[in-house]
């Protein structure tokens, strides 16, 4: 069995994705066995010698700060911080994003800047190989001073307490204890602080949406040229030398993307009677090209984001030092997931538009993508729904991290809500599947009859592909219930395996 050891050196994005997917197990390498647990003895080393206070680790927390706490409650102090931070509400966040907010806090805590227990530490990994999912609800964060509520509900478990998932049952903490014979985790000092003051919810979220947003930018340009053909389009917006005289990344990777899967294509070499095509399809290796960018950009900011110890304070036992800083605070998520969000939500609203110029009775194709129009409605409320969930997104798309709003009586007066700008980019990514999903809807039709009518055939790779679409969605003759079909899109996309 595969073993990916937590180490200090980069986890990857990519490498994140592998672990998911293949469900590959953790543990912590003995390096960062052994910087957790030299910080541990410093910090308790430290609490022997130095008579001054250490914020959060012999005081109070937030605008407490002034309050020094004495030997004998430091412990009832963390486990105090936990059970009054865990205020979630809303709805609970999905498994597969809990399990990477598990895995960027465990990633978080390795490098033996934060003053955990070892102990503490190989329990979250026991949480993460066991699929034990904490309960964690989707509001409560400001993003700073980190993600305090969400990671309070994801360790509250580790006392005994809060609820978790564990094989299809939603069981007490305690219950999961008395299953796997654990005792309660007794934190020391800081490690209540240390555990929950982190950006682990939003870069979780972070993760998930930049993974998901590279292949769906990558579906996309594939979804595109099947449309593309089935528009009878033209293949000189995709010539390389258009873009070299405008020479940004994505736009050339995506026009070289485009020219690749149309390569042997009969249809797109057939005369054309029109002159050029629709923004939609002529500006696409712009549009899509500069979501790439963007893309690009912020899954280089996520990666830094979840190799870093975002906890507060921040321990140097080599230095000597314990620094109350702000590495909690997730405005460099916060402005780059709300920058990603519009990214995404651009790759929704032209595909949108590709859909309603496919309906549109447009190059001979029949009107509602239907071949008796008037008695059947075909295609035209699929097209609605598209438009009603792209709306939502540019709703959605109103930055959160130009807010602010003060707490803890002022102490904490200026926070990033990259929580909320993870939330809402959550709902974008997922809408834009869906939008996705409805242009193939459309685009195969209409593709379809284009082939009827020229008896030419496309690439070999846009015939494998929606060949393969076929068995998951068939073509339309007359009208019939049509959100089982859309479903059953938004199901083939989610499950191809695009390269």
């Amino acid at each position: 069995m595969e073993i990916h050891h937590i180490s200090p050196e980069l986890l990857t994005l990519k490498r994140v994705d592998e672990i998911l997917r293949k469900g590959i197990k953790i543990d912590l390498s003995d390096e960062a066995k052994k910087r957790i647990t030299k910080c541990r003895e410093y910090l308790d080393n430290k609490m022997k010698t130095q008579k001054e206070p250490i914020y959060g680790v012999t005081t109070g927390f937030g605008s407490l700060c002034n309050i020094s706490i004495s030997n004998e409650q430091l412990s009832q102090l963390q486990k105090n911080l936990v059970m009054s931070h865990a205020c979630g509400v809303g709805e609970e966040v999905p498994k597969e994003i809990v399990k990477l907010m598990l895995l960027n806090k465990i990633q978080s805590l390795s490098y033996g800047h934060s003053g955990t227990q070892l102990v503490t530490v190989e329990r979250l990994v026991d949480f993460f190989n066991n699929d034990i999912y904490p309960v964690v609800y989707q509001q409560g964060s400001l993003g700073a001073s980190g993600d305090l509520a969400p990671l309070a509900h994801m360790c509250l478990p580790l006392l005994g307490l809060g609820q978790v998932d564990y094989k299809g049952k939603r069981i007490s903490g305690e219950e999961l204890n008395k299953i796997f014979g654990w005792k309660p985790i007794e934190l020391q000092s800081k490690e209540g602080l240390a555990l929950l003051n982190g950006t682990q919810f939003m870069s979780a979220f972070a993760v998930y949406c930049v993974l998901k947003a590279k292949k769906l930018s990558k579906m996309a340009d594939l979804i595109m040229t099947v449309s593309l053909e089935g528009f009878d389009g033209r293949i000189e917006p995709f010539f390389d030398e258009v873009h070299q005289v405008r020479p940004h990344k994505g736009q050339i990777e995506t026009a070289k993307r485009i020219r690749e899967y149309l390569e042997g294509s009969e249809i797109i070499k057939q005369h054309k009677q029109h002159v050029q095509d629709p923004y939609s399809f002529r500006c696409v290796p712009q549009v899509h090209g500069a979501c790439k960018d963007a893309i690009n950009h912020v899954a280089d900011i996520i990666t830094t984001e979840i190799n870093s110890a975002t906890d507060n304070p921040t321990v140097f036992p080599d230095e000597d030092m314990v620094i109350s800083a702000g590495n909690f605070h997730g405005e460099p998520l916060a402005i780059n997931l709300d920058f990603l969000a519009i990214a995404v939500s651009e790759l929704s609203s032209i595909s949108e538009r590709r859909t309603y110029q496919l309906i549109g009775a447009k190059r001979d194709l029949p009107s509602f993508l239907v071949a008796k129009p008037g008695v059947n409605s075909g295609f035209m409320i699929p097209q609605y729904t598209a438009a009603s969930v792209v709306s939502q997104n540019k709703q959605l798309c109103m930055p959160a991290s130009v807010d602010t709003i003060d707490s803890s009586q002022g102490q904490e007066d200026h926070v990033s809500f990259g929580s909320n700008a993870a939330t809402k980019l959550y709902r974008v990514v997922n809408n834009t599947e869906k939008v996705l999903a409805i242009e193939l809807f459309n685009g195969a039709q209409a593709f379809d009859f284009r082939k009827q009518m020229t008896k030419l055939h496309s690439s070999k790779v846009i015939e494998d592909f929606v060949k393969e679409y076929r068995k998951t969605v068939h073509f339309v003759e007359n009208d019939e219930v049509m959100y089982k079909l859309i479903h059953a899109s938004i199901d083939f996309i989610q499950k191809y395996d695009i390269k």
